[in-house]
């Protein structure tokens, strides 16, 4: 689904955006509602970037990469946490282009998510290059996203990858393993 987002453009800079696990829901632009098997999952497009929230029966997952007024936790290269029952896995990466390398890729992303089922992506006023995209599936016992947050001023193109997945149980009745 692709939508043009009724706001100014406030997350202006790669470098101003901040991760964050466990925010609760913050206002939302347009949202995307997914069942993948069992896991319910909102994509949440926010005037300062985007926000996943997972429910499955394990519990609640919500992830939040946006500019955060006060955020002490930029935006890391990777995170893997514990969160509950699951494994919480998160990359992150800015891909510097040329002006004409920046458009064919907004070009080319802004196509495979907006015609993809499971992809949400929303364009801000005043460039078609400034735009924020998530892109979800489910692959087995596991949930995963993409997603690309466009500075087309600076020719910066932020991309975060995350997977979400069932803890392997422990058999604790075996030898110990050291």
């Amino acid at each position: 689904m692709l939508t043009t987002l009724n706001t100014s453009y406030t997350d202006t800079r790669a470098a101003d955006l901040a991760w964050a696990l466990g925010r609760e829901p913050l206002p939302a632009l347009a949202t995307l509602d997914l069942e993948l098997s069992g896991a319910k999952l909102q994509l949440r497009l926010l005037g300062a970037s985007h926000q996943v929230l997972l429910e499955e029966q394990q519990g609640c997952c919500s992830e939040t990469v946006a500019c955060i007024p006060g955020s002490s936790t930029p935006l890391p290269l990777g995170v893997a946490k514990r969160v509950g029952d699951w494994e919480y896995e998160f990359a992150a990466r800015v891909e510097v282009l040329t002006p004409g390398q920046f458009a064919g890729r907004a070009q080319e992303l802004l196509a495979l998510v907006s015609d993809h089922p499971n992809g949400l992506a929303g364009v801000f006023p005043g460039s078609p290059h400034a735009f924020t995209a998530l892109l979800a599936q489910r692959h087995e016992d596991h949930v995963q996203w993409r997603t690309w947050h466009a500075y087309p001023q600076d020719g910066q193109l932020v991309a975060t990858r995350t997977r979400v997945g069932v803890r392997a149980k422990t058999d604790r009745t075996g030898p110990a393993d050291f």
